[in-house]
């Protein structure tokens, strides 16, 4: 149709503008203001195009059907019309498809639940942690009233026993949940010490399920009596175990590096190897983010004097309002953000001295003009490239504490490669440029090698030792299992950290026999699942009354075992061999090894078992520790009277709430 003089308004996804002149000459240029941006949440939006068009000062939307421009000044609504009655190009099941997306739930016809009311009440305050107090001020249940007078609000026993039941029910649905489950879980485990200065030990569960869905599961987070040794920890890790029924489906515990967890995971094995995978071999992993802390802080002395003058000179700044005014008018001055504080690094906490010598950087200029303005002491340039080696030297290791802290994505096989990168960046000279840059890179080798450095234990073949760091070969398994990198990414491994080339192939090799140990433990455990399905199968048809249909199925089924023996016999090589001899799989961002092994559980029905036990294990604790931070907030001064009891109700509700937020809520599995 015909337009008039209008120019093109092009709309990121950052919602930000740039305007071009279309072919019409004449038009001028338009301010572009936030008013300009359609709200791209109504689903109306995807019947026109993405760009608006400015026609006489007004911006409108072009319909992708007849091209009509549209006005978007008072919303919508005339969007949805035009598409839903007037449209002329627009077919008719695109049409309808749209109407059926705009209609609202009837209200006509709407009963109210109280009860079920009431429940989705709890879970909001579950999920959203909010005080059962608050459910007692005057002005709420005014509210509720307003919405419906027929509403009894509920007081704050009344909440509390309701959160309890819910809790109860969510727990029964879960133990249903992981008493079906057909593979093991991986633990993790944390020690904390609340508000009240009790001691609280937590216990996570990680599995992968028969859809491929790795779920995370808080299952115990109980009060621990002091001290917490070793003995303790152990009793307290199979009491809930036992709770949960799930002593035998335990495959590993990831903890951190303390003497007591080390004891604890020595202790347990030794008690209940007989419920382990091949007695426990591969139980103890320790976590991989505790160890990055201890790399990095052995380092921090150093670097600590190395921006001495950064932190100094921030510090002078934040000590007053009238200096952070003055810093932020030099920043408007050359164009950055202004601060409303800046944050000062902890001396334990190294990520913090990263994100301020990163801010420091990022206002380089404005903090050398202050200090040139106010005759303070600022570093040289020899100081701000120490300072930014650092930071980058830094940001390598916040990138691999993210990437072993991720939460409900596997990371077992990523580990081979974190240490690869971690030794490289400890090795590679270029960014060592000063004698300060070597010496930080040279304390941290010291602590990388007694942790991660290689020595093998040539007396048994199936085990590497270190100085004072079992290498756990179940991680590197859960490598083998990557189809990106298999084998020879575990050769290559080896050959990187192993001294000479018998260490090489001996590691190696080891890794190679306790994958086969494992597939003949997980072959068996397949053939015996397969063995009761089919046995399962023929009591239930052997209880119907029979007829030809049942007996053409029963031919059917042991015509098929008959051929599935026959190809093994005549199969010469396993699942492993033929798995490792098929093309690696691209490596790229879209990779998503669960759907992989999931679209491959057919053609390795063994290999995909063990991948859902190998890929579970999680790298680090961080998963447990951040019940510690939700146990902190619901545990607030606010509510320090809560029983451990109550607490453990609302910190395993609140994560067995959990939303995916690819299901969304109309999908939510509610347990």
């Amino acid at each position: 149709m015909k337009s008039r003089s209008a120019k093109t308004i092009v709309i990121s996804d950052t919602s930000t503008m740039s305007a071009h002149t279309s072919e019409s000459s004449g038009t001028q240029d338009l301010s572009l203001s936030s008013n300009s941006q359609p709200n791209r949440r109504s689903k109306v939006w995807q019947y026109f195009e993405p760009n608006l068009v400015a026609v006489d000062d007004n911006f409108k939307a072009v319909c992708k059907y007849c091209g009509l421009h549209l006005s978007t000044k008072s919303g919508t609504s005339s969007l949805r019309t035009h598409i839903s009655e007037y449209c002329p190009a627009i077919d008719d099941a695109s049409r309808k498809g749209f109407i059926s997306t705009m209609k609202k739930q009837p209200t006509e016809n709407f009963v109210f639940d109280p009860q079920l009311s009431r429940e989705h009440m709890i879970e909001y305050i579950v999920h959203a942690e909010i005080p059962f107090n608050k459910f007692e001020d005057p002005y709420f249940e005014r509210w509720i009233k307003s919405v419906n007078p027929n509403y009894d609000v509920v007081k704050r026993q009344t909440i509390r026993n309701d959160s309890l039941k819910k809790y109860e029910k969510m727990k029964m649905d879960l133990q249903i949940e992981l008493g079906n489950l057909n593979s093991r879980v991986c633990l993790t485990s944390d020690l904390w010490t609340s508000i009240q200065n009790l001691g609280y030990m937590v216990v996570t569960t990680h599995y992968i399920n028969a859809d491929f869905k790795l779920k995370k599961k808080i299952i115990s987070f109980k009060e621990v009596k002091y001290p917490h040794t070793g003995i303790a920890i152990e009793e307290a890790l199979v009491s809930c175990l036992t709770e949960w029924g799930i002593r035998d489906k335990v495959f590993t515990l990831t903890v951190d590096n303390a003497s007591n967890n080390n004891r604890a995971c020595e202790v347990f094995v030794e008690y209940q190897k007989h419920e382990l995978m091949l007695e426990g071999a591969h139980f103890h992993v320790r976590c991989c983010a505790h160890i990055l802390n201890i790399l990095v802080q052995d380092g921090m002395n150093i670097i600590h004097d190395a921006i001495k003058k950064i932190r100094e000179l921030l510090r002078h700044i934040v000590s007053s309002p009238s200096r952070i005014q003055a810093f932020n008018q030099i920043a408007t001055g050359v164009g950055l953000p202004t601060k409303r504080g800046i944050a000062l690094d902890i001396p334990n906490r190294w990520n913090s001295t990263f994100k301020m010598v990163g801010e420091a950087i990022k206002y380089k200029v404005v903090l050398n003009s202050y200090a040139n303005q106010y005759v303070e002491s600022s570093p040289n340039e020899q100081e701000w490239s120490e300072a930014e080696a650092i930071y980058q030297f830094l940001k390598a290791f916040e990138e691999a504490t993210n990437l072993v802290s991720a939460d409900r994505t596997p990371t077992a096989q990523m580990f081979l490669p974190l240490v690869l990168s971690i030794r490289h960046c400890l090795n590679d000279s270029t960014w060592q440029t000063s004698v300060v840059l070597k010496d930080v890179a040279a304390a941290m080798k010291t602590k990388f090698e007694k942790y991660w450095g290689a020595d093998v234990d040539e007396s048994n073949p199936f085990s590497l030792r270190k100085k004072d760091y079992d290498f756990n070969l179940a991680i590197a398994i859960a490598t083998l299992l990557d189809p990106r990198r298999k084998g020879e990414y575990v050769e290559f491994f080896y050959s990187k950290v192993c001294r000479n080339l018998d260490s090489m192939k001996t590691c190696l090799n080891s890794a190679l026999e306790w994958m086969r140990k494992y597939f003949s433990e997980y072959e068996r455990r397949v053939m015996r699942d397969s063995s009761y399905h089919l046995t399962y199968s023929a009591m239930a048809s052997s209880s119907l009354v029979g007829s030809p249909v049942l007996g053409k199925r029963q031919i059917e089924e042991e015509f098929e075992n008959f051929r599935s023996s026959r190809r093994r016999a005549c199969a010469p090589k396993s699942e492993i061999d033929t798995y490792f001899e098929e093309e690696y799989v691209a490596d790229n961002n879209s990779f998503d090894i669960l759907v992989w092994w999931k679209t491959h559980a057919e053609k390795y029905p063994v290999l995909s078992t063990m991948a859902r036990d190998f890929l579970a294990i999680p790298l680090s604790t961080v998963s447990s520790e951040s019940a510690f931070s939700l146990g902190g907030r619901i545990l607030g001064e606010a509510r320090s009277s809560l029983t451990p009891e109550m607490l453990e109700a609302l910190v395993c509700g609140k994560d067995w709430l959990f939303i995916d937020k690819e299901v969304g809520m109309d999908n939510q599995v509610q347990h």
